[in-house]
């Protein structure tokens, strides 16, 4: 039978316990003939099955055995495969959805989204740590959603937000999302086949399969295929697979060997900002580009070679490949062992080798020109301030000093407009306007290393009960980025969009010359992007929990040791005749373009010279945390806990965090259930670079800090059997302190701002029908999402939204199942991000601005076959 929907995922915790940090959890009992989930304790009762005796539930996101959730003294969510199912998550972002307090930017795509916790800054992925059963996907935490899918080899997600975070994995101290594996099954062989189709063009097939080699040998295989264009309007499919596999061998006294791999190989679209406008105060589209679904990508982009330097790819140039989207490949292997070797002590070890890469072609509209690129194609034309292409302009007039004027040629039909044709111009596509993109192709080649290795000794007297848990982690991880290249187009304003060349014309608009090569109107617009980071790092940690009646106190402290180097791309530095390469203006050196290439564009821009500096830095930080929880009564508890975390950042320095969160749980039978939390959040030198507006070629950096109040509310009313009514939501007030730019403090313009890109207020409401006779059920999802402001300096506002969504789950027999989703049914329109690459002061330019919005009303559904 169908459970009740994700309005479960506290109470289901509190029932039937969760493992929302398990990553130095043993088994949690060692019995002489294990249960099929070894991970879980015999007596646990399947999620959502209810339990009313507390005192037999026990939770695994503590370090101790036989600990009921009720009192524990963190934030603690758990999500089960039906509420995984309920979500119909196409992407990693709409999993964290389900986790209260977690702020999800999900509107890039199936990867690369951003999301933040507790009031910190939106636009990253820093303090939050993505696992896979126990272990960090990434060492480093950001780029974690290239790298992993759900699939039916999922079981569970788990979650825990402050609290023991930052002492029990390395770089989540705001938050650990854990990701739960299916164990094979040693009972008897089982399946599942799903297949899943969206009306956007998502076709896509599951599959899952284990099954007992022996009595205590066991094994299971998974994975999916898929093809999508993604969800905006797109020429391009996109295809890619995963696969993962388990070998586990269970002793006889307790315990297991788990051998592991998976693989993969995926192709995603990608979405940036794209152009909106402002109308009677509400967000809403240019004529000619829908905010729902329109994407300016496509033909125009599947495949242009830039010109760069021949150090940094010998043939002197580089394709951008619009039509492969992000491909992501993958390759891990990982060993799991757990061993009681008494009544009171077990030993575990976990690794994994994870080797990884990602070729990201990356079309960013409004990028380091901003709002100023967006403007009529005649401003365009015509030289002077107004022209966002105007040092191109004044190249062409040196060039063809014979021309009448400048004119644009669409690359796909071959028609040319001149400046003298406005009437042409000022109805191109509808709106008139041209705007400049930039091209971002990133390459990353890494490797990833990482290893977990303790135990855990247990002891009870008369009147307490200790458990004590200490390991060691080492991680060694390698990454190569590959960055260079990056330049820009003119294209025109619709989904789909033309490329333009500018040319210069004569009296009678035929073609003299082309300022612009195939498009490109300028190169190397981010710098010459070659570098390699390296980290080896050791933590030391230790967690203790002592229970004294209905008091309960935990304390951990990890102490993390990283030996890092940073090599960085050097820009050349002196003329060099046999390398082409020429001194532009005092002090800077550029590489002339390759011979015969179009347009009168000299160089490649910034110039990679083949050496690099090198930067070493070896630091020492120390991650610590306590907490105390105490029952009032069986069903009510109060708890309070603080935490001081760290996230290392490489040779640069190591950022601080400190939570502060208190709360109350309660549940009233099976009517009520929930907690209450409030919390703050204090995070000093927040750091990080952007890119220039006015010289994108140049780097800005930010320092700020950080200050966040706020409360949390996740609760489940369930006021008659066949009805429940499910709420998560966090209230905030994050404020920015002593922000500066590049070292200078800017005063009263930035101090107590809205961070940028963070609600004050979030919220899911979740209401459940659940139909008679095991038919399944029938569920809705509201999701509000306060005003954010594109900018730390508050000057572009982006308004509230609230985003509803249905589904339907039928049972049409004991092993088929059809499940409905249709979401943003009202197809509302919903921004994010604003343009981060315009700078920390933002504006809106004669109506017009740049965001990244969710897209409109999606309709489809899976089928799942269980044998």
């Amino acid at each position: 039978m169908m459970k009740f929907s994700c309005h479960r995922a506290l109470r289901a915790a509190m029932l039937a316990g969760v493992s929302a940090l398990p990553l130095p959890v043993l088994a949690q009992t060692a019995p002489a003939t294990p249960p099929v989930n070894a991970d879980a304790p015999q007596g646990q009762q399947p999620a959502g099955e209810g339990n009313e005796d507390l005192s037999d539930i026990v939770v695994t996101g503590t370090t101790s055995r036989d600990r009921p959730l009720i009192t524990a003294s963190a934030d603690i969510t758990y999500a089960n495969r039906d509420d995984i199912d309920r979500r119909a998550p196409r992407s990693t972002a709409d999993m964290l959805e389900l986790v209260p307090g977690i702020f999800v930017e999900g509107t890039a795509g199936q990867v690369s989204n951003n999301y933040s916790v507790r009031g910190l800054q939106g636009g990253g992925q820093r303090f939050v740590q993505l696992e896979e059963d126990g272990l960090p996907i990434l060492y480093s935490g950001g780029g974690a959603d290239f790298f992993f899918d759900q699939d039916l080899t999922i079981e569970r997600l788990e979650a825990v937000k402050g609290g023991s975070s930052g002492v029990l994995t390395v770089n989540g101290a705001g938050a650990t999302i854990n990701f739960i594996s299916k164990r094979p099954n040693f009972e008897r062989a089982e399946g599942a086949a799903r297949v899943t189709a969206f009306d956007y063009g998502l076709k896509r097939g599951d599959f899952y399969y284990s099954a007992p080699i022996t009595e205590n040998l066991a094994f299971n295989v998974g994975g999916y295929i898929q093809s999508s264009p993604g969800v905006r309007d797109n020429p391009f499919d996109y295809a890619g697979w995963r696969v993962k596999g388990m070998l586990e061998y269970r002793f006889d006294d307790g315990g297991f060997v788990r051998l592991s791999a998976k693989g993969g190989d995926v192709e995603n679209a990608f979405y940036a900002t794209q152009p909106y406008r402002y109308e009677n105060g509400e967000p809403s589209g240019i004529p000619g580009l829908d905010t729902q679904f329109g994407n300016i990508g496509g033909d125009a982009f599947a495949n242009i070679a830039v010109p760069v330097s021949t150090f940094a790819h010998e043939s002197g140039f580089r394709s951008f490949r619009g039509r492969d989207g992000i491909k992501a490949k993958t390759a891990q292997v990982r060993l799991d062992i757990e061993k009681p070797v008494s009544d009171s002590i077990d030993l575990f070890a976990r690794g994994r080798y994870l080797k990884y890469s990602y070729d990201f072609n990356g079309i960013f509209a409004g990028s380091g020109t901003g709002n100023a690129g967006l403007t009529s194609a005649v401003n365009y034309l015509t030289p002077g301030a107004a022209s966002p292409i105007n040092d191109l302009l004044g190249r062409g007039v040196v060039a063809f000093p014979g021309a009448t004027r400048f004119g644009i040629k669409n690359l796909r039909t071959g028609v040319v407009l001149g400046s003298n044709q406005t009437a042409a111009l000022n109805a191109l596509n509808g709106n008139g306007f041209l705007q400049r993109t930039t091209l971002n192709h990133d390459f990353i080649d890494g490797k990833d290393l990482g290893l977990n290795v303790g135990g855990r000794w247990e002891y009870e007297g008369e009147s307490f009960k200790n458990s004590l848990t200490a390991g060691v982690m080492y991680y060694n991880v390698r990454r190569k980025q590959d960055q260079s290249a990056t330049a820009s187009v003119v294209n025109d304003v619709r989904s789909n969009s033309d490329i333009y060349d500018i040319v210069a014309l004569d009296a009678a608009n035929n073609v003299v010359g082309t300022l612009s090569d195939n498009g490109l109107v300028s190169y190397g617009d981010w710098g010459a992007g070659i570098r390699e980071r390296k980290d080896s790092t050791v933590s030391l940690y230790v967690n203790d929990e002592l229970a004294l009646g209905d008091l309960r106190i935990d304390g951990g402290v990890r102490w993390e040791s990283d030996r890092a180097t940073a090599l960085d791309g050097n820009n050349a530095s002196a003329v060099n005749t046999a390398a082409r390469i020429v001194e532009i203006r005092p002090g800077v050196f550029e590489q002339l373009v390759p011979q015969g290439t179009v347009g009168v564009l000299p160089t490649v821009g910034s110039t990679f010279d083949g050496t690099f500096a090198t930067r070493r830095a070896t630091q020492q930080k120390a991650a610590w945390t306590i907490g105390a929880n105490y029952l009032l009564t069986p069903d009510f508890a109060v708890y309070a806990r603080y935490a001081n975390g760290f996230q290392t950042n490489n040779v640069d320095p190591i950022t601080t965090i400190k939570l502060y969160e208190a709360g109350v749980r309660y549940q009233y039978g099976r009517l009520f259930s929930g907690s209450a939390t409030v919390f703050r959040t204090d995070f000093d030198d927040q750091n990080y670079n952007f890119a220039d507006p006015l010289n994108p070629s140049q780097q800005t950096n930010l320092n700020a800090d950080l200050r966040t109040y706020g409360v949390e509310l996740d609760f489940v009313v369930r006021p008659i059997d066949w009805f429940a009514l499910d709420f998560q939501g966090v209230f905030q007030r994050p404020k920015l302190l002593n922000l500066q730019l590049n070292g200078v403090d800017q005063g009263s313009g930035f101090e107590g701002n809205r961070p940028e890109r963070t609600p004050a207020t979030l919220f899911t409401v979740t209401p459940t029908i659940t139909l008679p006779d095991g038919w399944g059920e029938v569920f809705g999802r509201y999701k509000y999402v306060g005003k954010i402001f594109a900018d730390n300096g508050n000057g572009v506002s982006l308004p509230s939204y609230g985003v509803t969504s249905v589904g339907l789950a039928l049972n049409l027999n004991e092993n088929v199942q059809l499940t409905l989703n249709a979401e943003n049914i009202f197809d509302v329109v919903g921004l994010t991000e604003g343009n981060p690459r315009q700078g920390q002061t933002q504006a809106i330019t004669d109506g017009f601005f740049y965001a990244r919005g969710i897209v409109g009303p999606t309709y489809g559904g899976t089928l799942t076959f269980k044998f």
